[in-house]
Formats: structure tokens, sequence, C-alpha cells
């Protein structure tokens, strides 16, 4: 759970990290106390990867965005407008120093626990879910993301599947329509679209 909550609590050792996504080049801040501090993890690449960045459109929210490859990602190949959030203050800082070193300025990067800081609709939401933070948490993000997506909208999401990703797929068709993008080395690329429940009722 340290990953997710701590903010100053571990002493400071800002490091950098340089790699390609899509074949462009990013540097990356990372510090103690945040995901994947050391490079760009397998799973974050995965989903980046595989969602189709270049059909995106409108706006777009990344929830628990860590110090940012995704949201700085899409923000750098796109056009779109990239909310990025989080519940660590340290994270934050870090993605707002990996904006401006990656020259990205189509972002808006905010704290906020889940959706408290929420406050308006997305045509796509993306989270690599803070696993470490519990069950609860990583229901909230998912589950409720639905009530913060336009009509049509799309959520992805990366999960292993030994962090539930099966049960987890289940859970999502209660709410979504739900497909699997890709699966490699036990991860799950999943896209949850919102459901037009007046067509549903038809």
């Amino acid at each position: 759970m340290g990953q997710y909550f701590s903010n100053d609590k571990l002493p400071s050792d800002i490091q950098k990290y340089h790699t390609k996504i899509y074949g462009k080049e990013f540097i990356f801040s990372t510090d103690n106390g945040v995901f994947s501090k050391e490079k760009l993890d397998y799973g974050t690449r995965f989903l980046l990867e595989t969602i189709p960045i270049n059909k995106f459109y409108g706006n777009i929210l990344d929830i628990g965005c860590g110090y940012g490859p995704i949201g700085i990602t899409v923000g750098k190949l796109t056009n779109c407008f990239v909310d990025m959030c989080d519940v660590n203050k340290r994270a934050i800082h870090l993605a707002e120093i990996n904006a401006r070193d990656n020259k990205v300025d189509n972002v808006r990067i905010f704290e906020s626990d889940t959706w408290s800081n929420i406050d308006k609709k997305y045509d796509v939401i993306i989270t690599n879910p803070p696993i470490r933070a519990g069950k609860k948490v990583v229901y909230d993000i998912v589950m409720n993301a639905k009530d913060h997506l336009e009509k049509n909208g799309n959520l992805y999401i990366v999960i292993r599947k030994e962090q539930g990703a099966k049960s987890m797929i289940k859970d999502l068709e209660k709410y979504y329509q739900v497909e699997v993008l890709e699966k490699n080395k036990g991860f799950f690329i999943i896209n949850a679209k919102t459901i037009d429940l007046l067509t549903e009722l038809w």
C-alpha cells in the first residue's frame, strides 16, 4: 500500500530513465515511494502498446497516474486533453516534472483520492490500477469509472491473471460491455465500454 498512499514519508532519491514508446524518446523522473521507479514496467508498456491511441479523441483521464507514463505518452502522441490524477503527492510532483521534460502541455495533473476530485466526464479512462492498495480501492476505480465516462466511453485496464483478472472481468460485465484486447505473460488488457441502458432495455 505504501506505493499508493505514501507521500513524503520516504527520503527522496530522484532518478531518471530513458525509454522509447511507439518509437519516440521519453525521459521519466522517478523516486522512492512510487510504482516502478527503475524502468517502465511491463504492464504499463503492454497497455500503452495495445490500446488504440491513434483513435483517441476528446478528453482522456489517467487515474492513478503515478509519475505519469500513461498520461504523458497519450498526451504526446495525440491532440487530446489528458487529465492525470493520483493520491500520492510525490507522484503528482514527478508527473509535473515529466510533463515538462517531455514537452507535453496538453495535460492537467492534480491530486485525487480515486474519484474525489473528478468533476467531469471523459471519452476514455485508462488505468494501471494500484493493486497493492487493495481490492476496495481497485474496484472503486474500475467499477465507478462508468459514472465518469461519456456515452460510448471506453475504460482500459491492465491487470495480471494472478491479481484477479478473470474475476474482475466477470464483475465488470455487470456494468460494461467487456472485451479482452490482449493477453501476454499473465497480463490482461481489458476494454470496458459503457452500456447504453436504453438500448439494452429495447
